[in-house]
């Protein structure tokens, strides 16, 4: 008979991270949203509201990568890479967000369509992360 390594038991993220990892894909979301609402109406509202979400995006996803880093650190354990991969991968959604909400920054029609291809990428990059971040990345050991 022939050992197979398994990986150890995954456990859930910490609950107050769980909270703050809830709200980056939302808001980024609601900011693609707005932003395709703009697209279509020419209203300028829309535009200041998707500078709105991407913002709050952009805090609490803050918050969830400083609390992400630091476990991280904490740790020591990048073993399976899973940890790795879902601190990168918050790390791009926050860049992209930046990137987006400098996008905003200027003129409202002049954003477009840059701002709404920024939007649609920090989604994804946010959905990613918080798939990766919901799956559990913390095992055993790390305790």
């Amino acid at each position: 008979m022939v050992p197979v390594a398994t990986p150890g038991p995954v456990r859930p993220i910490h609950p107050l991270h769980a909270v703050l990892l809830a709200f980056p894909f939302p808001l980024f979301l609601g900011a693609l949203v707005s932003d395709i609402a703009y697209w279509r109406s020419h209203e300028i509202q829309w535009s200041n509201f998707a500078q709105w979400l991407n913002a709050g995006g952009l805090l609490v996803g803050a918050f969830a990568l400083l609390w992400a880093l630091v476990h991280a650190v904490r740790s020591r354990r990048f073993a399976s890479r899973r940890p790795l991969w879902y601190v990168l991968t918050l790390l791009a959604a926050w860049i992209v967000g930046l990137v987006n909400a400098l996008a905003h920054s200027q003129d409202a029609w002049a954003s477009m369509p840059e701002a709404l291809w920024w939007s649609g990428l920090s989604t994804l990059l946010a959905l990613i992360a918080s798939l990766l971040g919901y799956a559990g990345v913390q095992t055993v050991e790390d305790y």
